[in-house]
């Protein structure tokens, strides 16, 4: 089992501060906002590598990010693999499902992977959620109950049908259909995984990862698990600061 974490955005809207520096390694509580995702998935049980895609404007900084963290996963049986994508500009990226291609056409023999957003903080632990993955059959997004509509508004949406079965996933909708929201953050078997370079090939293909998990969930088995919690997820300077007030 792997991780896959997408960091190849440009984050223009938190320009001038992103410019020349990568959202998910700006600090919130003393250390980047990547750490308080990774330090969370060195805890899981079976992992063998950790994937990071980024672009080559800011290839060098997570090159530097992974050295730093090498004694930390000293001895822990984990890898650290940074991508580089080759994008310079926004104009150039690939978009976080041309990413997440990019790297499952390099690995073999692939049992399952979290595919993740590095630029969410979540307030919950994760292992539970993993161990669950790991001994089961079952891909997994998670659900978190939320009553705040413009939250909604911002991140993706669930509708959940039978044994909470994902029948149907709505990308920042204006008229949320639910209150569950969907952070970045899947559990997906290598039959979900394989089904990227298809959705690819279609007109509706896009950018958003969350447009690829609504194409799964019309096209294989994608389940919710329902969660007590919150994320944060840093998409403005607004949100940052608000991160920053929160954890420093």
């Amino acid at each position: 089992m792997i991780a896959i974490i997408l960091c190849a955005g440009f984050a223009t809207r938190m320009y001038p501060l992103t410019e020349q520096f990568p959202k998910s390694l700006l600090e919130i509580g003393g250390k980047p906002v990547l750490d308080h995702l990774t330090e969370q998935i060195m805890e899981f049980g079976g992992l063998k590598s950790i994937y990071v895609v980024t672009n080559n404007r800011f290839f060098p900084d997570f090159l530097e990010w992974a050295e730093e963290r090498q004694n930390q996963i000293a001895g822990k049986g984990v890898s650290f693999h940074i991508y580089n994508d080759g994008a310079n500009e926004p104009a150039e990226r690939l978009g976080a499902t041309g990413d997440l291609s990019f790297v499952l056409n390099s690995i073999r023999n692939l049992d399952g992977a979290l595919v993740a957003a590095g630029d969410n903080i979540f307030t919950f632990r994760l292992k539970p959620y993993w161990e669950m993955f790991v001994s089961g059959d079952k891909s997994y997004v998670l659900a978190i109950k939320t009553g705040d509509t413009e939250k909604l508004k911002r991140t993706g949406v669930l509708e959940l049908g039978e044994g909470d079965r994902v029948i149907a996933f709505h990308e920042k909708p204006g008229r949320p259909p639910s209150e569950y929201a969907c952070p970045a953050l899947y559990f997906l078997k290598p039959e979900a995984l394989a089904l990227i370079d298809e959705y690819l090939s279609t007109p509706e293909a896009a950018d958003d990862i969350g447009l690829f998990i609504s194409y799964l969930a019309g096209r294989s088995s994608l389940y919710a698990q329902v969660v007590e919690g919150d994320t944060i997820d840093i998409g403005t300077i607004e949100s940052y600061e608000n991160a920053k007030s929160i954890f420093d």
